[in-house]
């Protein structure tokens, strides 16, 4: 049996496309989640592991959650940056309710989250938890924006970490086949796929993301769930 790894890319307020393909993967590729050894992420990525690995029943509260937060975001006056306003208090309030209270434990040496030291400039691949809290706070970390989220990285174990998806926007794990999702088209195995156009790439924190000569846009492929068929296809092929 193949030894299989899912790693979800940063991608900011675009992390509800992961939702879908979480969404998806639940409906129509059972039988690979049950093969899946590991489970990463970077930003955005990193929390939509986090449920999918430990709590999966709660994805459409997920959906909820984004739609709600980013809602809420959008009625201050200076959006994520207005004073007072605390976004990653908003986003500590989400995982406190969503994670089941042994999400540490299931995550333990299960779920990667690329995390970025503020001294070193260097990423780390955080896997070991020793709490709940321990694993809240690495997931922070992995979203904490400098300026749009605060002023203050996150501090952990001493040291201060600010957002995985500066160093390593797409971890891929040294051991068996990671499984890459991202809602930017690139080479990649679950993306938007853009048509007609060159095949010029940029790698940008390790990951590879097609440079469009068309206007800047971003096809969030809402219909993601239609292509079941499609994606029960393609987790066939992959155990």
């Amino acid at each position: 049996m193949k030894h299989i790894n899912l790693s979800f890319a940063a991608c900011g307020f675009l992390g509800i496309y992961h939702l879908g393909a979480a969404s998806a993967l639940c409906r129509h590729g059972k039988k690979l989640l049950k093969d899946v050894k590991a489970f990463a992420g970077a930003s955005a990525g990193s929390l939509v592991a986090s449920v999918l690995l430990t709590a999966p029943e709660k994805i459409e509260e997920c959906n909820q959650f984004t739609y709600k937060f980013a809602e809420e975001i959008r009625r201050q006056s200076f959006g994520a940056v207005t004073p007072g306003y605390d976004i990653m208090a908003q986003l500590r309030s989400g995982m406190e309710s969503i994670l089941p209270p042994n999400a540490h434990e299931l995550a333990q040496n299960r779920l990667h989250v690329s995390i970025t030291n503020t001294r070193t400039r260097e990423n780390h691949l955080v896997s070991t938890f020793s709490s709940r809290e321990d694993l809240i706070k690495v997931l922070l970390a992995s979203s904490f924006v400098p300026i749009y989220a605060g002023l203050k990285p996150v501090e952990y174990k001493g040291q201060k970490w600010v957002d995985g998806g500066l160093t390593n926007a797409l971890p891929i794990l040294p051991v068996g086949r990671t499984v890459t999702i991202s809602p930017f088209s690139g080479r990649l195995d679950i993306s938007p796929q853009d048509k007609g156009q060159l095949d010029l790439y940029v790698n940008i924190a390790k990951q590879d993301i097609m440079v469009l000569l068309s206007p800047s846009y971003i096809r969030w492929n809402h219909s993601l769930e239609r292509y079941g068929d499609q994606l029960e296809d393609t987790c066939q092929s992959l155990v």
